[in-house]
């Protein structure tokens, strides 16, 4: 019997191997891989690599509370446009997702419009443990914990309340990492020398190397005493690398995490860009970027993710001390990371270990994250016969404008499909919401 949809001879890439074959797909699920298929529906990609979507695990959405920014039906296009099929999404919304009741009414939301498949994560608060503690592991990714200032006024920073959720936290703990009191000290500095119109440069010197590592290395010390399952955020220092093992992700408690712009700019580009790249932690030097680059290698750094984060224009182009950080990277992600891999930085196998077999392992998600028969078809076809001018494309994030302009990339996203549905066909994003809530497999 032919296959409701076949991918007709593509580069298939999935668990450290690149086939020749076709994928085949029978309802939600994949139903052959590899060899040949057919399908009541044929797609021929002549050569073009077949993925499983990337699951970007660190994404800022802006619902509720900051519909001008995004929304979760903005930027999921945006995601499913990119090759990007599963998304994990913060809580520093408003109302702040810290509760249950906060997590179900998310999860109600994003069933009704959201075009990839999506967890979220319950936000740590210095007074919400019991939550934590009580939380039902089928409805939350992990426990975000605000180590350093970010949006949202949830930094946690009572050192009691930090032991208790590395001593009681029943999922994953994922930290943003910075020393809030390094930074409030560097940056009274800067603001006067420069002035609240500070050049970009001073971002990286504020949100400093020694920031970073300081908290890095306090949630290292907290989770090793008490045997908790950490993930560390958003990587950005070369000095950082040594607080982490080389190794596979299965056999690791404390995992790492570098995000698409933090591998692709430095400081160099604080001079063209200016506030468009300014991001925290800050996009440091190009000895970091290396160095970034050696340890997803080594594989002390298990995961890749964006760190989708928009704001407008106009927030933007307020004066760089006021200009708020983060950036919209869900459309050119995988782009910018195959783009690596052209140039022979890394292979197309380590790029799909990093977004998609490893954050599916870390977080245990069901059924996703591999070209696998029986798994979900959550599937990137991207071609390196085709290339993507940034400036010639639409953006599709709320925010309408992108890090990456003025940039061409030697490659292309053309199908995207996320539990069997052809939901992006290099051109139109469909109107119909394709994503399901993500499930795990949780034995704990």
């Amino acid at each position: 019997m032919p296959h409701s949809v076949v991918l007709k001879n593509g580069t298939l890439v999935n668990e450290g191997r690149a086939i020749e074959g076709d994928l085949a797909i029978e309802g939600e699920r994949i139903s052959q891989v590899g060899g040949s298929a057919s399908g009541r529906t044929e797609i021929d990609v002549n050569g073009a690599w077949v993925i499983p979507g990337m699951i970007d695990d660190q994404v800022h959405f802006r619902e509720p509370g900051f519909e001008h920014k995004g929304e979760i039906a903005t930027e999921s296009r945006a995601a499913v446009a990119g090759g990007i099929t599963s998304y994990m999404e913060m809580p520093n919304c408003i109302p702040q997702t810290i509760s249950e009741d906060a997590l179900r009414a998310k999860i109600a939301r994003a069933q009704d419009v959201s075009h990839a498949n999506f967890g979220f994560y319950l936000g740590a608060t210095n007074d919400n443990l019991e939550a934590i503690k009580s939380v039902d592991p089928s409805l939350a990714c992990g426990v975000k914990v605000f180590m350093g200032a970010s949006t949202g006024n949830m930094l946690v920073d009572d050192e009691e309340t930090l032991h208790g959720i590395f001593a009681s936290s029943p999922i994953l703990i994922a930290t943003h990492c910075e020393h809030t009191p390094t930074i409030v000290a560097n940056e009274r500095a800067a603001l006067a020398e420069f002035g609240e119109d500070m050049p970009p440069s001073q971002h990286p010197l504020i949100r400093s190397r020694e920031a970073c590592f300081k908290s890095s290395e306090i949630a290292v010390s907290l989770a090793k005493e008490h045997g908790s399952k950490l993930h560390v955020l958003h990587l950005t220092t070369a000095d950082e690398m040594a607080l982490f093992e080389p190794g596979p992700i299965q056999s690791k408690r404390i995992t790492a995490e570098v995000c698409v712009h933090h591998l692709f700019f430095n400081d160099a580009w604080y001079e063209s860009k200016g506030s468009l790249i300014k991001c925290n932690p800050a996009i440091k030097r190009r000895a970091d970027q290396l160095a970034l680059r050696k340890a997803l290698l080594e594989d002390r750094i298990d995961v890749i993710a964006t760190d989708h984060a928009p704001h407008t224009v106009e927030e933007k182009q307020q004066p760089f001390a006021l200009a708020p950080a983060g950036l919209p990277l869900v459309q050119h992600a995988l782009l910018a990371l195959f783009e690596h891999a052209i140039e022979g930085v890394f292979d197309v196998p380590t790029v799909v270990r990093k977004t998609s077999h490893a954050p599916a392992q870390l977080y245990e998600v069901e059924n996703r994250g591999y070209l696998r028969e029986g798994y979900f078809a959550d599937i990137a076809v991207i071609d390196s016969a085709q290339s993507t001018s940034v400036d010639n494309e639409p953006i599709l994030a709320k925010c309408g404008w992108s890090p990456f302009s003025g940039i061409t990339f030697a490659s292309r996203v053309t199908h995207t499909f996320v539990n069997g549905s052809l939901v992006y066909d290099g051109t139109d994003v469909t109107d119909t919401p394709a994503g399901q809530a993500l499930t795990y497999e949780r034995s704990h």
